[in-house]
């Protein structure tokens, strides 16, 4: 927590993102006492969720909701939706963020690009009153012109949605990888298959790569397309030497809709609809007006794969390029906060085995600093927004000089009977013993023994709870 001067004391706190958890912060400061200013890059809130706004989240709205934005929302004429519905990423938008924006009219600022985060008036190597000295928060408008503005506090919630994992091995992209993407043959993540961009895959074989809920997501959209466009193929591609962990909990899913999603891929993985390649780890692509050809290394040798499209579902990673003038502490792993880094390492944790956390492992050296939300969690894919939520209202209690409240963290996740929840992560991994990079059996997402209990790495399932009051529980901002 930064030390509070004359100098600092009337500078807002800037807050980088106005997606759930930035405008969420934005609620907990105002409702502190605190002035925030939200930045974001794109020209409406919610911007990276409008590019998978077709998607439906596991959790009703009766969890969908911060509490302090909920608050803020009740002094508004605002009519909150039906508790009990599901609603989908651009309803989410247009039904709860976009309201919360009207609610913070004032503090919030579209087309305003973050590029860089520093100091006023020194760089990373000066210490001599740091701590004292406001933050230096350079943006970039619309029309490409930069703007300065000094902030008391930084938390960044700009998330990760624009920088998805490559598809090639050792975190590398394969070669080919950027020509395919400039040709139009691999696409974005989570693209909308049975809607504006059915008639780029209507009767073309596509191929989905990934081991998550966001993989998962788009194969079922895909065999939705296949019932009634002749033509249409799936094939879906793993590095892991089985794809029955995708299939998650099921039935033992505290969240009903994520586990469905897990049994109606089994469904049709076993009926033939998708074709599976397992241990199937990419290695190049040739491009060329008939489609894509896909190279790979698998435990009997080279194989290859002739798509009209591929879609990419493993994951995403943190961009820290702005931030290079900033002090920070992350987990040589996964890019997290140091302290948070072990607790959410995806080979040893699901998103319902990591533990509360809050403003204390979430500081860096730079004082009144923070990254918060997807962000935060570096390349781990186990984040839940419930989980951010948690984090700034922390975090806004710590900024206030509350403590107690900031150290009072109190985050109960459900589990879901899976080790990873979404975009790759660990069950992404090459089969053990297999002849990819010498890869080594790792964590709880290698195959299991026969005898070994289904949750045998993952707690059993907790109540989720929030201070005394239930826990309001959102899937990942990408499913």
């Amino acid at each position: 927590m930064p030390e509070t001067t004359t100098a600092t004391a009337a500078l807002p706190v800037v807050v980088i993102g106005a997606g759930p958890v930035g405008l969420a912060a934005a609620a907990h400061l105002t409702e502190r006492g605190l002035t925030p200013l939200v930045l974001e890059a794109g020209p409406r809130v919610g911007t990276a969720i409008r590019d998978w706004g077709h998607t439906r989240l596991f959790s009703p709205w009766r969890y969908d909701i911060d509490a302090a934005a909920a608050r803020l929302l009740e002094n508004e004429a605002w009519t909150a939706p039906d508790p009990d519905a599901l609603p989908t990423g651009i309803e989410l938008v247009e039904q709860y963020l976009e309201p919360l924006a009207a609610a913070l009219s004032g503090r919030l600022r579209t087309g305003a690009r973050v590029v860089a985060v520093s100091r006023a008036g020194m760089d990373k190597t000066r210490t001599a009153n740091r701590a004292q000295t406001p933050f230096l928060v350079r943006l970039q408008g619309t029309d490409g012109a930069l703007e300065d503005v000094e902030a008391s506090a930084v938390i960044d919630a700009s998330g990760t949605w624009a920088r998805p994992n490559p598809l090639g091995r050792a975190g590398l992209p394969a070669a080919g990888e950027d020509e395919a993407v400039a040709a139009g043959r691999i696409t974005a993540p989570l693209p909308d298959v049975t809607g504006r961009d059915r008639d780029r895959f209507a009767g073309r074989h596509v191929l989905v790569v990934g081991a998550g809920h966001s993989a998962a997501n788009t194969l079922l959209e895909l065999g939705a397309l296949a019932e009634t466009e002749p033509g249409t193929r799936i094939s879906w591609a793993v590095r892991s030497a089985d794809v029955t962990r995708v299939y998650g909990g099921e039935g033992r899913d505290e969240l009903a809709a994520r586990g469905a999603l897990g049994t109606r891929l089994r469904h049709l993985v076993e009926s033939g609809v998708i074709d599976v390649h397992t241990s199937f780890t990419i290695t190049g692509f040739s491009t060329d007006d008939d489609g894509l050809t896909v190279r790979a290394a698998t435990p009997t040798g080279q194989e290859q794969l002739e798509v009209d499209l591929l879609v990419p579902a493993t994951g995403f990673r943190p961009d820290l390029a702005m931030l290079s003038e900033l002090r920070l502490d992350l987990d040589p792993a996964v890019d997290a906060p140091k302290r948070l880094g072990p607790l959410i390492d995806p080979e040893f944790h699901s998103c319902g085995s990591v533990a509360p956390h809050g403003e204390k492992l979430l500081a860096h050296p730079e004082a009144g600093f923070y990254i918060v939300g997807m962000k935060s969690y570096g390349r781990a894919p186990t984040f839940l927004m419930a989980t951010g939520y948690e984090q700034v209202r922390s975090i806004a209690a710590a900024l206030a000089g509350d403590r107690a409240a900031a150290d009072d963290v109190r985050l109960v996740l459900p589990e879901t009977g899976v080790c990873s929840t979404d975009l790759g992560g660990s069950c992404d991994l090459p089969a053990p013993g297999s002849a990819q990079d010498g890869a080594e059996a790792q964590g709880c997402c290698t195959p299991q023994a026969a005898e070994e209990p289904a949750d045998a790495c993952c707690p059993a399932p907790q109540p989720a709870t929030f201070g005394r009051a239930p826990l309001p529980l959102l899937s990942s901002s990408c499913c």
